[in-house]
């Protein structure tokens, strides 16, 4: 499994378009026989975009704790320090 850090932000961009996509599948522009578009087909101007938004996105995961600590600033039991 990939970290965060091993992601780029134009792979999840795609990959996100692709899931897009796909969950797309039943909506109104479906119906009307509109095919889905692919990344290639997709405009410069909203790929970059997309990409944009995934830098963005990843920069916040990486910059965010995982799970807050509710004893941030206590230490284990056994692992506290004694005297000054």
């Amino acid at each position: 499994m990939s970290t965060i850090q091993d992601v780029s932000a134009e792979q999840l961009a795609k990959l996100f378009h692709h899931y897009q996509e796909a969950l797309a599948h039943d909506s109104d522009r479906h119906e009307s026989g509109e095919e889905s578009s692919s990344w290639d087909r997709t405009p410069q101007n909203e790929r970059k975009l997309m990409v944009a938004a995934a830098r963005l996105a990843l920069l916040e995961l990486a910059t965010t704790p995982a799970e807050p600590s509710s004893r941030k600033y206590y230490a284990k039991p056994g692992e506290a320090e004694w005297g000054c």
